[in-house]
């Protein structure tokens, strides 16, 4: 039988001797949004960028339509997964548009310009994102969470059917972080996002998996997951946990450390 989508089998990782991901499984459902959560240190970044095949696992293997990653072409792979990480930087002088049209480089020949497919797609990622206004602007000049917005974008016009997301509302307001989850959430993509806000990963995810030390601890429904109980465990905190709305999402209000 065929298996189709991103899927993370057993998957560690060990740098500098450590063991920072430990047998970690994640098989999300095509078109649905999984968050991943965790304290600081837990994994959460490392699994992401497995996940992307921009790291190998030491034991364990990611797979993309049951082939393992590394025996596929990078360009099949990039045509597939978007990536967003916490930071992005860049020295050489570019615009807004400039950096979102780097979304469509897998979908072209070496040294071929854009097509108007390419075009179309990078007018609708900036639409999307509420930054057509800003495309000729230079990069350098925008805030931290004007930059993530314009990578959100660049991962849109990639047109991807996953999109791995590293903390992408870590430097946006409180508006921004909706409309951008929102956004990513009514997409038709399979989404892996890793979150710290637990009420944004109630809102917004389907799943989630909370990583604890490298291992996941526990993963499910976020009414499911997210218990006083496990945020004591794993957080070192005293939340009270409420459910909120038609859907009865859980709400977090921390209310302390443990001492």
């Amino acid at each position: 039988m065929e298996v189709a989508g991103l899927r993370a089998d057993r998957v560690s990782r060990r740098a500098d001797g450590r063991l920072i991901l430990d047998g970690v499984v994640l098989a999300p459902q095509t078109g649905s949004t999984v968050g991943v959560l965790g304290p600081n240190g837990s994994g959460k970044s490392t699994l992401l960028r497995l996940l992307a095949g921009l790291l190998t696992p030491t034991a364990g293997v990611v797979t993309l339509d049951g082939t393992p990653l590394g025996d596929l072409p990078r360009r099949t792979v990039a045509r597939r997964l978007a990536v967003v990480e916490q930071q992005a930087d860049t020295q050489v002088e570019l615009t807004v548009v400039d950096v979102v049209r780097l979304g469509r480089v897998p979908h072209r020949r070496a040294w071929t310009p854009g097509t108007a497919d390419d075009e179309r797609a990078v007018r609708a990622a900036l639409e999307r994102t509420g930054l057509a206004d800003r495309a000729g602007q230079p990069w350098h000049t925008l805030s931290g969470g004007e930059r993530q917005r314009v990578q959100i974008a660049r991962a849109l016009a990639q047109e991807p059917r996953e999109l791995l997301l590293d903390e992408p509302t870590n430097h946006l307001d409180i508006h921004h972080q909706l409309d951008l989850l929102a956004l990513v959430t009514g997409l038709p993509v399979t989404t892996v996002v890793a979150l710290h806000d637990l009420n944004l990963a109630a809102m917004y995810c389907d799943r989630v998996v909370v990583l604890s030390a490298g291992r996941v601890v526990a993963s499910g429904d976020p009414g499911d997951v997210l218990t006083e109980e496990l945020i004591a465990e794993v957080y070192g905190v005293r939340a009270a946990v409420s459910r909120e709305g038609p859907e009865r999402r859980p709400h977090v209000r921390f209310l302390g450390t443990l001492a």
